[in-house]
Formats: C-alpha cells, structure tokens, sequence
C-alpha cells in the first residue's frame, strides 16, 4: 500500500523522468539562474505586472524601477522604502496635496533613450489620464488601485516632477513603489508601426508588442518570451547603480503551480531555484544538501470577510468564533513543516503599527462554540459560509490543504465550509471586483494573501469604505465610519511617530471587529542548488536577484 510520502516519491520521479526533455541545456559559456516560479503563467511583462507581488517579484523589480523602491539588502532588518529613480521628494509646506521630486541623472532606458521628467508624467498618464494616447486600462486595475489618491503630474524641468494628490496622502513615496516607468521611446516606436482601426486600437496593439519586447530601466533586461511557458531576462550591465548589476548573465522564470512539480524539477537538476517547495519533501531536500531559506515576511493569510447585506459574517459572533476555533500552531507543526508565523493580526506584537487589541486570537475552542451557539448554531443547526480561493499563487502558500486544515477545524465550530477554487490570477481579478460581483459565486469570503509593508496596502485598502470594489481590495465592503476616520488621520498626518500611533490605533480597531479570519503570515520558503550563493532573503516579498551568483 503506498503511504502518502511513498506517493509524494512516486510523482516527483514521475515528473522529474516526464519533464527532463523540456528544459533547456545550459551552455557552459554563461552563467544562468532558472527559476520555478509558484505562477501558472508568467506575469504581464508590459510595466505593470499582474499576479499580485509575485508578478511586482519578477518581472516587475527585475525589468523596471520605480521613483522609489525597498531596501533588500538586508535577512536581520525590515525592508523600508528608498530612493529609486528619484533621489528625493518632499511635500509642500502649505498644500499637502503636491510632492516635488527630483529625479535621478544619467538613468537610460533598455532601448537607451533617456530617463527624465517626460518618461515620469508618461507614466503616471499611462494608467490616470485616459485621454492620453498610451492609456491601457489593462493597466489600471492593478496600479490605480494600489496609489489611488494619486491624481496627476507635471513636469517642472527635465529632472523635477510635481506629483499631485486628490487629498493629503502621506502614504505617497510608499504607494510610488507600485508604478514603474516603461520606456515611452519604445513604445512609440511600436505605436508609429502599429495597425488599427483608430489610436486605441493601435495603442493596444502597441502595449501588445512592448509586452514581447519591453524596455525598462532595471537591473535585467528582457531576452525572450513565451507566454506560459518561460521568460529569459539577461543582465543590464550598464545598469545605474552599479552595485546592483546582476552577476549572473541569464535568469530564466518557469511557471510551475503545482508544488510537487517544482520539487520534483530541483531534485532532478532541471531548476536552480523553486518558490514555495513542498512542505513535506523538506527532510529529503536537506538530507540531499539543497538549501533552505525563510523569513518572516510582512503578509498575511487570511480569509476576507463580505460584509454585505445577508452575508453570514455580518454577526461579529461569528467572526470572533472563527478566529478562536483555529489550531494555528497545529497548522504551522504539522501541515505547513514549521513554515509559518501564527498570526493574531496583520501586525504582531512588537511592530510600531500593532497597537493594543483588546480581543485577543487565539486557539480557544470552547470559546468558539460558545459564541456561535450564542449566534444560533449547534451540531445540529450548522452555518454554511462559502469560500473563494485558488490552487496556487503569490503569496497564497499552500492554499488546497490549508483551506482543507480549515474546513475541517471550522466544522467543530458548527461550520460547514464550502469552498470554491479557481486559478489565481482569476480569483487576483475577483478580488477587485468585489463581493457584490458575480464573479464572487455566491461566495462571502474570499482568500487572497496580502502585503503588509506600509499603510494602504496593510490596512487602507481594506477597511476604508471608499476604497470598496472597484476602487481597491475592500472586496467585503466594510463599513465602519471609525475605520474611516482613523484612515484620514493617519493618512493625514505626516509626523512619522503621530503617523505611527494613528495606525496602531486604526490596526488595533480591525482586530477587535475581528474584520478577517487571521491565519498565517508566511515566511516565504525557497529551496535551491548549493550551486546558488549570495542569497539575501529579506524580510519582504520582494528578493533582490541581482546579488545571486552560480557556480555552473
């Protein structure tokens, strides 16, 4: 009888022997990095990734840079925001609604037309001025909805932008590491032999040739693509800041959702690097001398509740039980190998931005069951509740078998979980359309992982009721007018400790509203070659490619 480690074995072989034919020979004259990526496809290429942070991850950071960007450098610090392509910015003394920054010298785009004030309000245009001519609203979705207070920009002189916001939004230097600049020089020279019916139709059809042929200013340049199949990047060694020119000449990314299928390609030799190994192949992959690398990362994994009229979750009964009636140790022992911090928030005791809930998350069963009898249910009456989630994805760990690990501890609460899967860079899609939308399917939660790096991205986005689908990723629709107000004071005060005590006092509120389901942050596991030096895995979602080095 084959147990299930004996049937892990059997598929990774399996895959290893099906597979081999596939990969690519290396040639011995080049140093290259092929990488499998937890994505089903590669992300978008044009500028603007999708995917969530795995697409920012890698062909985001590696092909473009932004006006401001993360310090990475470091496995022992938290990843803070830094200059980029600005070498500064700062605020106007009397209307805190405009930002001057000035901009880096010397930069050159891939195509070698320069970088300047021109590329920047180019760019700010490509996804906010839908009158101008390289407008993509493919585009907009996944940046408008991560700076959008951000309203427009002028040029001051070749190396001076004024950016302008639509209210006081201290939040803006953080939010500008989402918006990275794409060569306006070569996308005009695709749009001037472009064909089309009229100028959108050939701005399309640009955007759909840049996409094949990009031109950022990053650390890596694009080589080749083949859509779902593999993206090669190959060094930029004219790169701007020179201690981050890559010292390998090609990274190759693979997409491969499934985790067994990206152990299996490390354990025969057919990748030098997998996202997310599985869990349970990690004693065999240390035994045979591949290295292991995690982090603490800021990000959550979570269940997102709706909040609209009739959703199950509108009782906060509810909402508390669910958080009291998971084993999160149990989760992180067992199933996830270690592979996790528990989480009790967005934010854990220690961080500037916790707080002091008042409700406390824990593993209380009993707890639990008491509240939701409170709320009407029993073992024989039980509450159906019906989650979205996905097979794979940034971020989204092992999302089968932990929502299973769910379902099941859920179900001793008088819960009867039902649970919708779809790929995910559709479930990425659905997250912005809300709960409202069909495309939720009748579920009222939705588990999509998010980042926790900075303000919007932790907590805005989520619990201001302005930023309710479309806008941004308040998918549930909350509404909660302390939430709001907390939201403007932190956004509106630009003292970074008044700041600070602002959205503690904002994070500290979430939680005692139990707003999701905290389960997990992850901690970003990665197994690679021996062969693979120089890794620095920071306490972020985003690594820095550009310090890796192989031995072929």
């Amino acid at each position: 009888m084959l147990t299930k480690k004996n049937t892990r074995a059997a598929l990774i072989a399996v895959l290893a022997l099906t597979t081999a034919a596939a990969w690519p020979r290396v040639a011995s004259a080049e140093t290259v990095l092929r990488i499998g990526m937890t994505a089903a496809d590669i992300p978008r290429t044009l500028g603007q990734p999708d995917q969530g942070f795995e697409g920012n991850r890698f062909t985001g950071l590696t092909m473009y840079d932004a006006l401001t960007g993360w310090d990475l450098s470091s496995a022992d610090k938290a990843s803070v925001v830094i200059p980029g392509l600005a070498t500064e910015w700062k605020v106007d003394d009397v209307d805190k609604t405009k930002w001057v920054f000035k901009l880096r010298p010397g930069v050159t785009f891939h195509d070698g037309s320069p970088f300047n004030a021109d590329a920047v309000v180019w760019n700010v245009e490509k996804v906010l001025k839908q009158d101008a001519p390289q407008f993509d609203a493919s585009q907009v979705g996944v940046t408008a909805s991560r700076m959008p207070t951000l309203a427009s920009a002028k040029k001051i002189d070749d190396m001076t932008v004024e950016l302008t916001t639509k209210e006081p939004d201290s939040f803006l230097p953080i939010n500008l590491t989402n918006l990275f600049m794409a060569s306006p020089g070569k996308w005009q020279h695709f749009y001037d032999k472009a064909e089309g019916a009229d100028a959108k139709a050939k701005s399309q059809a640009a955007w759909t040739a840049f996409a094949k042929d990009a031109a950022g200013t990053g650390p890596w340049k694009m080589a080749s693509f083949t859509p779902r199949e593999r993206l090669e990047l190959v060094k930029n060694a004219s790169y701007w800041d020179k201690a981050r020119v890559p010292k390998v000449d090609k990274m190759v990314l693979l997409p491969m959702p499934e985790a067994n299928a990206r152990t299996a390609a490390l354990l025969s030799g057919q990748v030098d690097w997998v996202e997310a190994p599985a869990p349970d192949a990690l004693p065999e992959l240390k035994q045979r001398g591949f290295k292991l690398y995690a982090n603490e990362q800021p990000h959550v994994w979570p269940w997102q509740f709706s909040r609209i009229e009739g959703s199950p979750w509108n009782d906060i009964r509810v909402r508390k039980a669910a958080n009291l009636c998971i084993d999160r140790e149990g989760l992180k022992d067992g199933l996830l190998a270690g592979l996790m911090v528990p989480a009790t928030g967005t934010f854990e005791p220690g961080h500037p931005w916790r707080g002091k809930p008042a409700f406390e998350i824990k593993y209380d069963k009993a707890a639990a069951q008491k509240l939701m009898q409170e709320a009407g249910f029993g073992p024989n009456k039980k509450l159906t509740v019906k989650t979205q989630t996905s097979a794979s994805g940034s971020g989204q760990m092992q999302p089968l078998p932990m929502n299973e690990y769910l379902q099941q501890a859920l179900a001793e609460c008088y819960f009867d979980v039902k649970l919708d899967v779809i790929e995910w860079n559709t479930l990425f899609t659905n997250w912005r359309r809300g709960a409202k939308d069909p495309s939720a399917n009748g579920a009222n939660a939705t588990n999509v992982t998010y980042a926790a790096m900075d303000p919007f991205f932790a907590l805005v986005r989520f619990l201001q009721s302005g930023m309710a689908a479309p806008v941004s990723n308040n998918w549930g629709f909350i509404n909660e007018p302390k939430f709001d107000e907390l939201v403007k004071k932190a956004r509106q005060t630009f003292d970074p400790a008044a700041r600070d005590a602002a959205l503690a006092e904002l994070h500290a509120a979430s939680v005692d509203d139990a707003a999701f389901l905290y389960v997990a942050h992850d901690v970003g596991p990665r197994a690679m070659s021996p062969k693979v030096t120089g890794v620095v895995q920071p306490k972020s979602w985003f690594i820095d490619f550009s310090l890796v080095s192989i031995a072929q």
